[in-house]
């Protein structure tokens, strides 16, 4: 750690406390508690700057000296920097709704990423009491975690949360680069910086994946430190147009982070599900107007809950009654007090025990199946629980757990939509089945989250082989997990194996029931034909989920040709889509069926337009073939191989797409390339249903002794298979 300031303990911040006794000028609702204790003028801009998963050890400033942070290191002589601050909660949703409400989470009632929302109207927050006092408010965030729709958005008069792609490649994702969303921001700052402002901007770096630009990517062997490198350079480019705007002098900064990072600390890489010092200890620096006091360090223990009052003090607001928190400025020389976090994450997610803990510096005691108690100061690793040796310690601070409500009130059901955005930064979004007995201790379980960590990266790499294998071994272990069983499920259907998928949504719904696994469990059974069992499954989740439901529901209407019930489903999804391509795809889908060519290609055509407002890359599968159809219809056969082979190159798994490009081949006269691209189709595809669709190929091409040759062939590997039993002699 870096040594404490020269300034002696009574100067400084300490003095300032002490004027509170002398001076009732500097006195804003009294000095004790929230109280702050020092004012800065009307209208000082207030910004808050907040970089997701930044561990307070790995930055410079905190003694580290594996990385570069010139922005941070010039900020920190300008600053107040609190040595041992902490996070309520080591999740990105409830840690930033506690910064900005003051509140904890056992409050604000925001548990977890998914399933809670915040209720902004009924607590006092950061932006909706500074807007109330004539502050224009805004925020900018990096990942689809912090979207507006959480609550988050209450009181900002701009909330910019448009995660968007530049490229196919980028498709999928549900973060963006943090230059990228300063830069989204920047017109606003600019149209704001003359009048009091409330400026909130979150980077998602260092968060996984560690993916840093050049040349961070090629300085770093660590992936993370690049990124924190990298997000130095882009709060050195705020800070520099802020410089522009005459700003940053006269501003309230406070610079922060949501919680920390396992990074193989105590067995584990990421946070969530535990609660040691790496992931809820985070750096927290402190700017005020003119630099004051810049270069103190403060070693009293802060938490987040501390912002809002830190921030009301300032200003002269008045500090509702009963926030866990207090003036930052407030904090040095007071008696150590007792700082509570919680993690629900363990019992929401896989039916684990819950984990809470309290901090009185220097000592950490984790309540849960198996308690602990660790030194930070001695031992800032947690290498030695203290426990058998310190009965009275463990016992004062487990009194102030027993005063937190750490009762479970189970998440609400999301979208699928959101659930897939969430699913593309790691995040879990399923829960698990109740356990008879004594839950177990979360850190018991590590090898659980690796196994799932590594069988999600598969998935998400298109390994889905590898993902099955490694989803079914977890079961084994943890067969009440309906995250697994989902995603064994969407790895199955991948493989073009739907009934193995059913089979996996049947035991996600005996876990967690409800409309989004009757969406999932409808689709196997349309992968499979069996539309009747399909309609009443999506009928189930019809009113819960018009999108995903009525979007299905028009598919199979168009599977029996009712086009007037097609119809009707259409524009249920169109009418709730959002920015969602699906339902634009069956209805040019639909047109195609009506022969309506014309508007099948203008509706392909906007959902190639709509790629870059950054709908995921599986959700536009089919837009190719579609369009390859229309123009194959409208004579136009060079624009329809084309067509068909980009389809095929972004989704190899979309078998129609080669059944029809090898039928234009075949009727320009080019055999070969028609023979060579059924070949490729089962190749690429190892499955019945893409031998079944060749099989349908060639008998079309007029060969019926080559498709019986690969009939028997099929059959021979997959004696079971229903497509082929149905494909006849």
């Amino acid at each position: 750690m870096p040594s404490r300031s020269p300034r002696s303990p009574r100067s400084g911040l300490a003095r300032i406390a002490a004027g509170c006794l002398l001076s009732t000028a500097l006195l804003l609702g009294g000095c004790g508690g929230g109280s702050a204790t020092e004012r800065v003028p009307d209208g000082t801009p207030v910004i808050l700057i907040s970089v997701d998963t930044l561990r307070s050890d790995r930055l410079p400033a905190y003694g580290y000296t594996g990385v570069e942070t010139p922005a941070l290191d010039a900020f920190r002589k300008q600053a107040i920097l609190f040595e041992h601050a902490y996070t309520p909660v080591p999740i990105t949703l409830p840690s930033h709704t506690s910064m900005l409400t003051g509140e904890l989470p056992a409050t604000h009632g925001v548990r977890d990423n998914a399933g809670y929302r915040l209720d902004g109207a009924s607590q006092p927050s950061l932006p909706a009491t500074l807007r109330e006092h004539g502050y224009k408010t805004g925020a900018a965030v990096s990942a689809f975690v912090l979207r507006g729709s959480t609550g988050l958005d209450y009181g900002f008069d701009m909330y910019e949360d448009r995660i968007g792609q530049t490229s196919w490649a980028q498709l999928g994702s549900a973060q963006r680069r943090g230059d990228e969303t300063l830069r989204r921001s920047l017109d606003w700052l600019r149209s704001v910086h003359e009048k009091p402002f409330f400026f909130f901007l979150h980077l998602y770096e260092p968060h996984r994946p560690h993916e840093p630009p050049e040349p961070y990517k090629s300085r770093y062997v660590s992936g993370y430190d690049g990124e924190v490198a990298f997000a130095d350079s882009i709060i050195g480019d705020l800070f520099d147009e802020l410089r522009k705007l005459g700003v940053y002098d006269k501003a309230v900064i406070l610079f922060v982070s949501d919680h920390g990072e396992g990074l193989g600390d105590h067995g584990f890489e990421e946070h969530g599900p535990l609660l040691y010092r790496e992931q809820i200890q985070v750096p927290l620096m402190l700017k005020l107007p003119n630099s004051d006091h810049g270069g103190e360090t403060v070693t009293e223990a802060a938490d987040l809950v501390d912002i809002l009052p830190t921030v009301f003090g300032l200003l002269g607001l008045e500090t509702p009654e009963n926030l866990p928190g207090r003036s930052l400025l407030s904090l040095e020389g007071s008696e150590q007090r007792k700082l509570v976090a919680e993690t629900l994450f363990p019992r929401i997610h896989f039916g684990w025990s819950e984990l809470a803990s309290v901090i009185e510096y220097p000592y950490h005691y984790i309540y849960g199946p198996d308690p602990e108690l660790y030194d930070l100061s001695s031992d800032p690793r947690e290498t030695t629980n203290l426990l058998p040796d310190k009965d009275r310690v463990a016992a004062r601070l487990r009194s102030a757990i027993r005063d937190y409500d750490l009762t479970f009130k189970p998440p609400g059901e999301e979208d699928p939509e959101v659930r897939k955005q969430l699913a593309a930064l790691g995040y879990l979004s399923g829960g698990a089945a109740e356990r008879e007995g004594p839950l177990p201790d979360p850190k018991t379980k590590l090898g659980v989250l690796r196994l799932l960590g590594n069988a999600f990266a598969d998935f998400k790499a298109n390994r889905f082989d590898k993902a099955v294998t490694e989803y079914r071994d977890l079961l084994k272990e943890e067969p009440g997990l309906a995250e697994a069983w989902e995603y064994l499920g969407h790895s199955l259907l991948r493989l073009g194996r739907p009934q193995e998928a059913l089979d996996a949504y049947q035991h996600q719904m005996a876990i967690a029931g409800g409309p989004q696994v009757s969406v999932s469990a409808a689709e196997a059974l349309f992968r499979m034909g069996r539309f009747a069992e399909a309609e009443q499954h999506a009928k189930v989740a019809l009113d819960t989920y018009p999108l995903n439901a009525g979007d299905l529901l028009a598919r199979i209407a168009l599977q029996r040709k009712d086009l007037d019930q097609a119809e009707h489903y259409v524009e249920i999804a169109v009418a709730n889509r959002g920015k969602m391509p699906g339902p634009l795809l069956t209805e040019a889908e639909l047109r195609l069926d009506q022969g309506r060519y014309d508007d099948v290609l203008q509706l392909t055509q906007t959902v190639e337009d709509e790629v870059e407002e950054g709908v995921s890359r599986d959700l536009v599968k089919g837009l190719y073939f579609l369009r390859g159809r229309a123009l194959a219809e409208q004579n136009h056969p060079r624009e329809a191989i084309a067509a068909f082979s980009r389809e095929i190159e972004l989704f190899p798994d979309t078998l129609p797409a080669y059944s029809h490009l090898a039928l234009l081949y075949a009727i320009q006269g080019d055999s070969a390339r028609s023979g060579a691209t059924l070949q490729h189709m089962v190749q690429v595809n190892d499955t019945p249903a893409a031998y079944a669709e060749a099989v349908r190929a060639i008998r079309l091409l007029g060969d019926p002794a080559t498709a019986a040759r690969l009939l028997h062939q099929a059959r021979g590997r997959w004696p079971k298979d229903r497509e082929l039993a149905e494909l006849g002699s």
